[in-house]
């Protein structure tokens, strides 16, 4: 499918749940409106494993109508359906009775029939402790089918469900609904929603662009183990992960075998749940990922808290783009934290340090970090400093980007990109000042392709070029006091033309002769007409 194609799919979405959502809060649509999309999809892949699976045996036509094929190869087939199930989770890793897929639940909403709400109940139910080997227990937990923003009395909600399912059915028919077209719509929805979302966007979503740059970063220098050819991460962490277009932008730089497994972690129980099923509709097994719900500052994912240090998990790769200056509670106990024992607690009033530390602590010894902050990490004094000199003079920071202003929906401030590698090779730090390579937007500024591609190439290349990018040695970092400030470092004023005072002198000669001709001539047609003669000039 054309990328105008799948474009044009996640616009007719969008006009669907602009169209319904009538006076819903955006944020409170979307999970219908993308959970129906998800439900589509496990649907879809599902069916067309079923009919690989059965082969001949799949019907071709269904005898009554709503009936939908698999359905009827139950109903026809009741003693064989368990080991046809125990068949389909070791292929597609998950099960769906026919009575939940899609096409059972979008005919309900056709013909309005007054069991759809409960229905649909049940199938989120099923799917949520059933279908999967391991369970997505709250996979759906946002979704309130009862609620009376949907309508007051159950008919005006179950009207309601029927109406927005069938037009959700009616935009998708002229569509493929491939994994990877229908990631790209869910992805494409999450960027309207997130658009629209204002400063609320922050807690799901980074910009396709900012997350092509990190995920590339991360996987130039991954190699294959055993040949140190082929390009391969064990592992990859994204320890606010959002929506998980970072995590996925990663998969997709390095091929769907090109990664051991995917982690993430996200606090806000509805971006879980979000990023879980973004995971399964771009085709993620979940054998292939792991998402953890908890607080990232306390550290409380047990996998992670491992005193053994040759147990310690660590990640080849880690990305992330964490909450901005976020406000946190300092304790005791954080003092000793391993992760921050050794280089201090960030301040209360920004936690970007600490984020930083966190994801630093569990990267491997040959890893790469790659972590979006704001500029402020560069240059703020107090404790942030001895943070950020302890982290150059250990020789933990590789390179500094800093980004064009108004990226984001959730903020219009500039933002960097801190690279961090645990074997930092060069003795010097990489900065690259990218604020002015943009194109601008009437609400958000974007990156083009070329923008993208010109960090990336001199990120890998470490290139210097004038007033964009420079190789600082550790030397002149100190001399600043330590001080990450781009500017300091990479100046952007375009140098004045020297002026060269005889060619002006001489250009000025010229003019005024031309002048005292054109007058002198002018006064020749005066004189012949008896008017007043100009003054000639001096």
């Amino acid at each position: 499918m054309t990328e105008q194609n799948q474009k044009q799919m996640g616009t007719t979405l969008w006009g669907i749940a602009d169209q319904l959502r009538g006076a819903m809060n955006a944020d409170d649509f979307r999970d219908y409106m993308l959970s129906f999309l998800f439900l589509r999809y496990l649907s879809d892949n599902y069916e067309a494993s079923a009919k690989k699976e059965l082969g001949r045996d799949f019907p071709v036509k269904q005898e009554l109508p709503g009936t939908t094929p698999l359905q009827l190869w139950y109903d026809n087939n009741p003693d064989d359906s368990a080991e046809f199930e125990k068949q389909m989770r070791l292929k597609v890793h998950y099960v769906i009775k026919p009575q939940y897929l899609w096409g059972s639940i979008a005919e309900m909403a056709r013909t309005q029939d007054g069991e759809l709400l409960h229905t649909l109940q049940k199938a989120f139910d099923y799917i949520e402790n059933e279908s999967f080997a391991s369970t997505f227990q709250g996979l759906f937990s946002e979704i309130n089918l009862n609620s009376e923003k949907l309508g007051k009395q159950y008919t005006d909600r179950n009207a309601k469900l029927c109406t927005i399912i069938t037009k959700i059915a009616e935009g998708l028919k002229e569509f493929s609904t491939d994994s990877d077209t229908l990631g790209d719509a869910y992805e494409y929805l999450i960027g309207q929603f997130a658009a629209g979302s204002g400063k609320k966007a922050g807690e799901f979503y980074t910009p396709q662009q900012i997350s092509s740059i990190l995920s590339a970063i991360v996987t130039l220098d991954s190699q294959e183990p055993a040949t140190g050819k082929k390009r391969y991460l064990d592992n990859v962490l994204d320890f606010a992960c959002g929506s998980g277009s970072l995590l996925l932008n990663v998969r997709h730089q390095m091929g769907p075998h090109g990664i051991g497994k995917i982690y993430g972690q996200e606090k806000n129980i509805t971006t879980y749940n979000l990023v879980r099923m973004n995971m399964l509709l771009h085709g993620v097994k979940d054998s292939e990922f792991e998402i953890f719900h908890g607080d990232t500052l306390l550290n409380d994912w047990e996998m992670l808290r491992e005193a053994n240090p040759a147990k310690k998990k660590q990640f080849d790769a880690v990305v992330a783009n964490p909450p901005f200056s976020y406000r946190w509670e300092l304790t005791d106990a954080l003092g000793d934290d391993v992760r921050f024992k050794n280089y201090g607690l960030a301040p209360k009033s920004a936690a970007d340090f600490a984020f930083l530390l966190h994801g630093f602590q569990y990267l491997a010894k040959e890893g790469t970090m790659a972590i979006i902050l704001p500029h402020g990490v560069l240059f703020r004094g107090g404790v942030e400093e001895r943070i950020r000199t302890k982290l150059l003079k250990d020789g933990h920071i590789d390179t500094v980007i800093g980004l064009p202003a108004n990226l984001f929906f959730s903020t219009g401030i500039p933002v960097c990109i801190l690279v961090l590698k645990k074997c930092k090779r060069p003795d010097d730090v990489l900065f690259i000042n990218a604020s002015e390579h943009f194109e601008k937007g009437k609400r958000q500024n974007r990156l083009r392709e070329d923008d993208i591609e010109k960090i990336v190439d001199t990120y890998q290349f470490r290139c210097e070029e004038l007033r964009y990018s420079r190789r600082v040695t550790m030397e002149e970092i100190e001399t600043n006091g330590y001080n990450l400030n781009i500017s300091r470092y990479i100046s952007t004023a375009q140098q004045e033309a020297e002026i060269d005072l005889q060619a002006v002198n001489s250009e000025l000669v010229e003019i005024e002769r031309t002048i005292v001709a054109a007058t002198r001539k002018h006064n020749e047609f005066l004189k012949e007409l008896g008017l007043p003669l100009l003054p000639l000039g001096n």
